[in-house]
């Protein structure tokens, strides 16, 4: 047994060369014989019943020691002095712990939002020191102080780091706070230098300032005819505006070449060859057909945007890769993505997300739409929301009632606990949630920023415009309203900080999923068809083929950056626009009539937020399991019970949750029925 254990510091101890002969700043002068004489003079001082937190934890923290730490004796006399043995005390250090961190990383978490107001709301142009305070992290020095004080070497020496295996493994014989403790060994898997983590801040938040102000002004459209289909000042965040408005357009009588419009505009921008002239400009005319630009009726010549778009995800690739070093075992940024922030195995992932874009079903449910629709699919088909009935009501009238309902930010405040009571929330409790959620409005599409601390509220983000909310506005905002719904609960109701929080994103997308789905009821508006269980379940079904696609090429485009690291912004266009056209060929043309489409590549979040999409199928899926589940149960207690087990693994979340694991045959198996029942 012993030898088994110095084979496994020798080979950590290589791979932790490996890395320092990548970075300087990643070498330890802890040496392996140093290592094993600390943990046998720990094992004979506290007993065998410690081997496994003294041979991890002394492991570890000698990976992460550094020259301005001490000395390998300087290492010893630490090792011997701060590990923890008895019971009590390192419940009462977890405790302390707990609180401490919650202040620490809840106030840090506040400032980011104050910081970043004037790029995340609406609030008027944003000035350059305003990019300089969005860019900048006063977080990004917290970890190297806590190396430096020796507190994350304290937590690394005593509360083991787990591999997923392992809490797979073992994690079902855990309670909470033993659960609690594991994640709290989550917390120092590298020790990265503060400059890098402030560059990726910086990188991240040009990102999101280009998405963020990425406007198509779709009433300075043209088609070939010169006309302009959209109101004069109708502007569109791309995608998801874009998206929404070729969804919007399923039941208008005029929608299809609206449609098509917005279908080239989207293949411009992922070819590039957008004028930058049209972009986030009402200035000019656009045909986007014949890529021809106008003013004052005029036609201008024009640069295309060109690279930019591909520019800013080869610069978050950057910034991630240059963090690869100081990781041992998470030595890419996909690894670490999947391994450990959504804690499900890539090829987990890639395999479930493929079993679903190829199956027989889809075609199925394809050839029905083409029937609805009375033609053939054309490609935005992806986004066709006719099993949606929205009760009869049109978008226009739709937009009428949110507006009078929404005429400001406040005005959706103050009706959150109204909309909670609505969902079955007794009145405490809904004037408790609600009471910890602000709502702003969103300079971008929209989004939930979770609060980090009890005492503070979390945020929800959408478009309201100088009328008031629209019904696209109001969707998006219901779909946020469920993440500060799951982020109250996650941090208010759970057994201890640590464990605050859900295992991955994606389940938190399940919950705003839920939300969503449930907006007209909020509105009191009723569904009356019959067959609404049955389009429900076809909806949520051809709706994540479209995310399925989308992922796919985040992952692959991922893999086609490590593979080519040094590849420029040209080439790293091409390798997108080629990767979107072999999804699309292998999944999506037998379905739509049409090869070598690149649409699937329009995503944003794919710009901004690398590796992100997979959260978003996972979490319909996750969502239509929760939603089968609690069918015959009581809404509002299920959610508070189900999204207060706290940050699980994955596989043991589900388990408490629903009983079952993730995966694609329950609603495999509810679209049978629901394909049959439209029969």
């Amino acid at each position: 047994m012993k030898k088994m254990i110095y084979l496994l510091i020798a080979v950590i101890f290589m791979v932790s060369c490996d890395t320092a002969m990548k970075h300087p700043a990643a070498v330890s002068p802890v040496g392996e014989a140093t290592v094993e004489r600390v943990i046998s003079q720990l094992l004979d001082k506290h007993g065998p019943e410690h081997t496994f937190r003294i041979e991890r934890g002394v492991t570890r923290a000698a990976e992460l020691w550094r020259d301005t730490d001490g000395s390998d004796t300087d290492f010893e006399v630490f090792c011997l002095e701060n590990f923890i043995a008895d019971d009590d005390e390192l419940n009462l250090v977890f405790d302390r712990l707990a609180n401490n961190f919650e202040y620490l990383y809840g106030y840090m978490g506040r400032i980011g939002v104050e910081l970043n107001r004037r790029i995340h709301e609406d609030r008027g142009p944003i000035h350059p020191i305003d990019q300089k305070f969005g860019a900048y992290s006063a977080a990004a020095h917290i970890q190297e102080d806590l190396f430096d004080n020796k507190i994350a070497f304290t937590i690394i020496l005593n509360f083991p780091n787990y591999s997923l295996d392992e809490k797979n493994e073992l994690g079902s014989d855990w309670d909470d706070r033993q659960w609690g403790f594991a994640r709290l060994g989550d917390y120092y898997s590298a020790r990265i230098p503060p400059a890098i983590i402030q560059e990726n801040v910086r990188t991240s938040s040009e990102g999101r300032l280009y998405i963020s102000e990425y406007n198509i002004f779709a009433g300075k459209l043209l088609n070939d005819e010169g006309e302009q289909l959209f109101p004069e000042n109708m502007r569109l965040l791309a995608h998801w505006n874009v998206r929404d408005e070729i969804k919007s357009n399923y039941d208008q009588p005029d929608g299809l070449p609206k449609q098509e419009m917005l279908y080239n505009v989207m293949l411009r921008i992922i070819n590039q060859d957008i004028p930058k002239e049209v972009i986030n400009s009402p200035y000019y005319n656009w045909n986007p057909f014949s890529n021809e630009v106008f003013k004052d009726g005029e036609k201008v010549d024009f640069d295309p945007e060109d690279t930019r778009r591909y520019e800013i995800l080869l610069n978050n690739f950057r910034a991630y890769q240059n963090v690869d070093p100081f990781y041992s075992n998470l030595d890419t940024y996909i690894k670490r993505r999947f391994e450990s922030s959504m804690e499900i195995p890539y090829e987990e992932v890639s395999s479930l997300f493929k079993e679903y874009a190829a199956s027989p079903l889809l075609r199925e449910t394809g050839k029905l739409i083409s029937q609805r629709l009375g033609r053939e699919l054309r490609p935005f088909d992806l986004w066709y929301n006719g099993f949606v009935g929205r009760a009869g009501i049109s978008e226009a009238e739709l937009d009428q009632i949110t507006k009078a309902y929404y005429p400001d930010a406040d005005a959706m405040n103050e009706d959150l606990p109204r909309q909670l009571r609505k969902l079955g929330f007794d009145p405490q409790m809904a004037d408790f949630i609600a009471s910890k959620v602000d709502v702003d409005a969103a300079r971008g599409s929209g989004h939930a920023m979770r609060a980090s601390m009890r005492e503070m509220p979390s945020h929800l983000r959408t478009r309201i415009g100088a009328d008031g909310m629209d019904y696209k506005g109001y969707n998006i905002a219901v779909h946020e309203f469920g993440h500060n719904v799951e982020q109250t609960i996650s941090v208010h109701m759970v057994d201890n900080y640590f464990v605050n929080g859900v295992p991955n994103t994606a389940f938190t997308e399940a919950i705003a999923f839920m939300f969503q789905k449930r907006d007209l009821e909020l509105l009191g508006i009723e569904q009356a068809d019959p067959m609404m269980e049955h389009l429900e379940v076809l909806d949520i079904f051809w709706d994540n083929y479209e995310m399925m696609g989308v992922s796919l090429i985040d992952m692959e485009v991922w893999k086609w950056l490590y593979d080519n690291p040094d590849a420029d912004a040209s080439q790293l266009k091409d390798a997108v626009v080629r990767i979107a056209k072999e999804i699309w060929n292998e999944y999506y043309a037998d379905v739509f009539g049409e090869e070598d489409v690149p649409l699937l590549a329009i995503y944003s979040h794919m710009i901004q937020s690398p590796l992100y999409l997979m959260n978003y199928p996972y979490g319909r899926l996750i969502m239509f399991q929760l939603e089968d589940y609690i069918a015959d149960k009581d809404f509002a207690e299920e959610v508070i019970r189900i999204f207060s087990i706290g940050r699980l693994t994955p596989q043991h979340w589900m388990e408490r949750a629903v009983g079952e694991q993730i995966s694609n045959e329950p609603i495999f198996s509810a679209v049978e029925e629901a394909l049959q029942g439209m029969k």
